[in-house]
């Protein structure tokens, strides 16, 4: 089923597809629903997917020039009420797991697991808050280089070659996010809190990562695991773990979902 609900004076597009425990799939910055579309398939097996497109990205309008994680969860409940689900288990690819903790946060007697898929729980660095400050001036100017840059950098050096015809199809994907969906998931990235105690209150949860991701330092999600007490499993390449360690990955989070 494809659908949408209102949020905000603003239409949030979803999907929900197969029967069984619910599995909500949030994708991440400059992505849409679209980039789950193997994982799902996979997933149709043995469970119902939910797929969203967060404020500003694919097929969902922006409601303002902050998207602040606390709000996209909102939208993200609506939906689940929409459908009248009562608990689901979270896979969230980078912003999407920022977003799903933010929803754990606020509605915790939902969540029934977490899979922080490349992403953490940890708040930007000010180096990192800089960057992202940077990246809006640049939106307004140049946004196709940044963009096309940015999707780039997410892969590990080895990997750019070799998915070469990937990365093409994610550019051109990431390029229908408009600009003022670009800065307003930025800002509200950039202002995003430390969730790591609300990661601890869950009681199933999981941080998949990448040996190579250029984003999140191996040294600093293995610390997270350890200080949050949550198994991590990385995988070999970079920051978009479903393109190059796309099988492997389905396992583990075939694995996760049990």
């Amino acid at each position: 089923m494809q659908n949408f609900i209102e949020f905000k004076n603003n239409k949030v597009y979803f999907s929900s597809e197969g029967e069984g425990s619910a599995v909500l799939l949030l994708h991440g910055f400059l992505e849409s629903s679209f980039m789950w579309k193997e994982l799902s398939r996979e997933l149709l097996e043995t469970h119902r997917v939910i797929c969203i497109d967060l404020l500003g990205h694919g097929k969902t309008g922006c409601i303002g020039y902050v998207h602040a994680m606390e709000e996209m969860a909102e939208a993200v409940n609506e939906v689940l009420k929409s459908l009248r689900i009562r608990r689901v288990t979270i896979i969230g690819h980078s912003m999407g797991g920022y977003v799903g903790l933010a929803f754990a946060e606020k509605y915790l007697d939902k969540v029934k697991g977490i899979c922080l898929m490349n992403s953490t729980s940890q708040a930007d660095s000010e180096e990192r808050k800089e960057l992202r400050l940077r990246a809006c001036k640049m939106a307004q100017t140049n946004y196709e280089a940044l963009v096309k840059m940015s999707i780039t950098n997410l892969f590990a050096e080895t990997s750019r070659t070799k998915f070469a015809k990937e990365i093409e199809a994610i550019k051109k994907e990431a390029l229908k996010t408009p600009v003022q969906g670009y800065i307003a998931a930025t800002k509200g990235m950039r202002e995003r809190k430390n969730r790591e105690k609300v990661l601890r209150k869950i009681d199933k949860r999981l941080i998949i990562s990448g040996e190579k991701d250029p984003i999140l330092l191996k040294e600093l999600v293995t610390t997270e695991g350890i200080r949050t007490e949550t198994p991590v499993v990385f995988l070999p390449l970079g920051h978009m773990s479903y393109i190059e360690s796309n099988k492997v990955l389905t396992i583990k989070v075939k694995e996760f979902l049990g």
